[in-house]
């Protein structure tokens, strides 16, 4: 492993148009995390019109929800790998153009969903299939904007380029979370039961066009030599790397947990757990998440100078200390809720800012992005697509307050990853 990521290789040499190069992989990553997070954030509307209520337990349509979340994530390592061997075998910018067509038409699909009382099971049924292909194109979305983005940095930017990943994805929360409270603050009620929680998906649909209609004039990263190259099989990166394998799942792990608890799931955990207004528990998490991705380049240009593995050890023993602590400290207070959601992004941004120049400094450039797409998405579904779930679950349970602890032995796990993790900041890319 340490001889693939120290071998005499040179970097990718920047490509002619930086700026579009960032613009092409950021708004197309930005309209599938939209579509993505759209659903977490007007979750408890579906629940009411997708899933049929239960009369002992008004939690249950909630729990069916998430669990639907969870098998979206579950779809992520097979988009991973597929979309990944796409983008090994025929180009970065291939791989991109169809997971965002995917995106949009699973999008419209979730905006067009009956309801339980209009088709039956066919609503759950059909919302089921959407989530399926979103996690496919999601996870296909990772693999191939991660080796594109760094592929396309000079000597030396491989850290700041890498946290355009989560810069993109935050902007995509951040519209989704910010149309999800405009609609929650202007629509009544049965409005927004009726048909305001289907406006943004059909939104999203739309924007998946014009990142679409972007992303046709980026330029391609994978060099004139590895097109000249025999194609990867589909199992190869497995094959013939299993440890770089097994070491993005330690990577993820604990970053994946912490990520969809902070970033996505403690709208709805305060709302459970303190009984937070639903607009004050929104308002919270848009205003964190645009203070997230200011946070982003920083971290990125800090890992160029300063290398990865000192900002992993941050965020990794940081949240080992202190989640519990942090999610034990929120009250019925909108402050008290930005004010753990703003700590805790910042702990995160030591993982975020550069997981995506980490995992492609692991693998060898011919099977890069399914290296890459496959564990990194596995580990996701596990521990990051059932987040919700699982705080959920102990929260109908009588244990709500397990769930931190549950977050915080991850990252300490993660943490022991990071100790043992050689530095490739300073070390050039294989070609």
């Amino acid at each position: 492993m340490v001889a693939i990521m120290t071998g005499m290789h040179t970097d990718f040499p920047p490509t002619r148009r930086p700026v579009r190069q960032l613009l092409a992989a950021s708004v197309g990553n930005a309209v599938e995390w939209y579509d993505w997070y759209a659903y977490t954030f007007l979750a408890t509307y579906i629940a009411d019109q997708v899933f049929p209520k239960s009369a002992d337990n008004s939690l249950v349509p909630l729990l069916s929800t998430f669990a639907v979340f969870a098998v979206g994530f579950f779809m992520r390592p097979v988009g991973g790998l597929l979309m990944g061997a796409v983008a090994d075998r025929r180009g970065r910018r291939a791989a991109l153009t169809v997971t965002i067509l995917l995106m949009g038409g699973s999008s419209l699909l979730v905006g067009l969903t009956p309801t339980y009382s209009a088709a039956g099971v066919l609503a759950p049924v059909l919302l089921v299939a959407a989530r399926l292909l979103q996690g496919l194109s999601v996870g296909g979305e990772f693999a191939a904007s991660t080796t594109f983005l760094v592929e396309s940095a000079g000597p030396g930017r491989r850290g700041l380029f890498s946290s355009f990943q989560y810069v993109s994805t935050t902007a995509g929360q951040l519209v989704a979370s910010g149309v999800a409270t405009v609609l929650v603050d202007t629509l009544s009620e049965d409005r927004m039961n009726g048909w305001g929680w289907r406006v943004p998906f059909v939104l999203g649909a739309v924007l998946s066009l014009v990142g679409f209609w972007i992303r046709q004039g980026a330029e391609e990263t994978r060099s004139a030599e590895q097109q000249r190259a025999a194609r990867p099989g589909l199992f190869e990166a497995l094959r013939r790397h299993p440890r770089q394998s097994l070491l993005i799942c330690g990577i993820t792990a604990g970053g994946t947990i912490a990520y969809y608890t902070w970033t996505s799931y403690l709208p709805t955990y305060a709302e459970l757990n303190t009984g937070l207004d639903k607009s004050d528990a929104l308002l919270a998490g848009t205003i964190s998440l645009a203070f997230f991705a200011l946070l982003q380049p920083l971290g990125g240009m800090l890992s160029d100078r300063f290398g990865r593995r000192p900002l992993l050890l941050f965020f990794g023993v940081g949240f080992a200390l202190l989640s519990v602590p942090l999610l034990h400290a929120l009250r019925d207070s909108f402050a008290v809720l930005l004010l753990v959601q703003c700590a805790g992004m910042i702990l995160l941004t030591g993982f975020t800012s550069i997981s995506a120049a980490v995992n492609a400094e692991i693998f060898p450039p011919r099977v890069r992005a399914a290296g890459i797409g496959f564990p990194y998405s596995l580990t996701v579904a596990l521990f990051g697509g059932t987040a919700p779930y699982v705080g959920t679950l102990f929260k109908d349970l009588g244990h709500s307050g397990l769930f931190p602890w549950y977050v915080a032995v991850l990252c300490l796990l993660s943490s022991l990853v990071y100790l043992r993790l050689p530095e490739t900041a300073h070390k050039e890319l294989a070609r």
